[in-house]
């Protein structure tokens, strides 16, 4: 489709959607529920139970009334969300109406230590109930520097990241790791992170100088570690067998060639970890990842002085990429009236995650959300409206109907939900 500003990101209207007298009853009924949820819900932390209690009686008669009847999507425009607040060890359910898990924290005067850690990120969006919040407290480490100890506090979830927290510079090659303290009178009850140092060296690769860090012993070790292929007419300074220490110099030399060099970037990989504890579609990077370097060199043929030609001869790592960390949200529970949708459309149960993602952010589930500027209309913002007829002729305003279509749209164009999903999040259409 047609890259075009999500409904959920603009100002629109909701209008009643035209129902049988079944339909609209049930819908009146699950409407008045709403209502009085939402009576509760004007209280920060007033009755959470009684709010959960109406939410509940909702879910009860969708999922009764619902299987003999046109599946009905509740109006929730304006109403506020449910938050499970995860703090001190303790789940809280919350109703807000905040926007963002920063504002949410503001309001509920929530006080965050230095170095305590919120998943997801401050900024994230609000939009969903069962809305997944992680205050992490920090708490007391020892940092162990070589020779120096440092004791501090923190939530960090990965050794290089809680070093990185208490504000000490780790180099790629650094080998930072997490033990349980063996001293309580020196460190304290609590875990130890132990940093063990590279070791710096530079080499001088056919007249271009690189500074690299390492754990080799020798100087042949280091050439071996960091990819240099010697080749006939090399020469090596000091010899391969020597033994490094901080700062030695290396020379490789090869007499009679024009080189030239170049400095390359190496992606640096990401670990994705699933985790139960974050909502579906929200994430948190739990150790910052770096790209990584590397040096290229080139033997070049001239002819009058004109390059004509060039050939890799060495591709050597001059800084090791760091692994970025990143928290997957995969908790989902979606609401019966929204579940009746997918269920009647057709969707697996398995895709439902990543449908209701691409639905909430495209129209906030609002059948009739129509772009005015593009002419994108529905569910999941056809374009132009009108192609939904093919599921169906009361696609303007049945989401049964619309979400049949939309099934097609994401099958047919990406292959599966998942992957539409996947798209989506990368871009932010479809």
């Amino acid at each position: 489709m047609k890259k075009i500003t999500p409904l959920s990101q603009q100002s629109t209207s909701r209008k009643t959607i035209k129902q049988p007298l079944k339909s609209k009853w049930l819908g009146n009924i699950a409407h008045r529920l709403v209502e009085l949820e939402n009576k509760y819900r004007h209280h920060k932390f007033a009755l959470p139970v009684a709010s959960l209690v109406v939410f509940l009686l909702i879910a009860g008669i969708l999922m009764v009334a619902l299987r003999d009847s046109n599946p009905v999507l509740i109006n929730r425009n304006g109403q506020s969300s449910i938050v499970v607040l995860h703090i001190d060890g303790v789940d809280k359910v919350l109703p807000t109406r905040e926007k963002t898990v920063g504002d949410l924290i503001d309001n509920a005067d929530i006080k965050l230590g230095e170095h305590d850690v919120v998943e997801p990120a401050l900024d994230t969006e609000i939009d969903s109930d069962d809305f997944r919040i992680n205050i992490y407290r920090a708490a007391p480490v020892v940092v162990q520097d070589e020779s120096t100890k440092i004791i501090t506090s923190s939530a960090a979830q990965t050794s290089r990241s809680v070093a990185t927290q208490a504000g000490i510079e780790v180099y790629p090659e650094d080998n930072v790791t997490t033990e349980l303290s063996k001293d309580f009178i020196q460190d304290g009850i609590g875990s130890k992170v132990v940093i063990n140092r590279s070791t710096p060296t530079t080499l001088n690769l056919y007249g271009t100088q690189l500074s690299l860090r390492t754990h080799a012993e020798t100087v042949g070790d280091l050439l071996r570690e960091k990819g240099v292929v010697l080749g006939d007419g090399d020469s090596v300074t000091p010899a391969a067998d020597s033994p490094l220490t901080k700062n030695t110099q290396i020379f490789v030399t090869r007499f009679g060639i024009q080189v030239v060099t170049e400095e390359q970037l190496i992606a640096m990989p990401i670990e994705t970890v699933e985790d139960l504890s974050l909502s579906f579609g929200t994430s948190a990077v739990r150790q910052v990842g770096a790209d990584g370097k590397k040096s290229v060199t080139y033997e070049i043929e001239t002819e009058n002085g004109i390059e004509v030609g060039r050939r890799l001869i060495q591709e050597v790592i001059v800084q090791e990429p760091v692994k970025q960390v990143v928290a997957r949200g995969k908790a989902f529970n979606a609401s019966a009236d929204k579940t009746a949708v997918m269920n009647a459309a057709g969707v697996a149960v398995s895709d439902h995650p990543y449908v209701d993602h691409i639905i909430r952010k495209e129209s906030g589930w609002n059948p009739l959300a129509s772009n005015s500027s593009s002419g994108a209309y529905g569910l999941c913002q056809a374009l132009p409206g009108g192609k939904m007829a093919s599921a169906g002729a009361d696609w303007q305003s049945n989401p049964v109907t619309q979400l049949k279509w939309c099934q097609g749209y994401a099958v047919g164009r990406y292959g599966s939900w998942e992957a539409a999903y996947n798209f989506w999040v990368a871009n932010h259409w479809w």
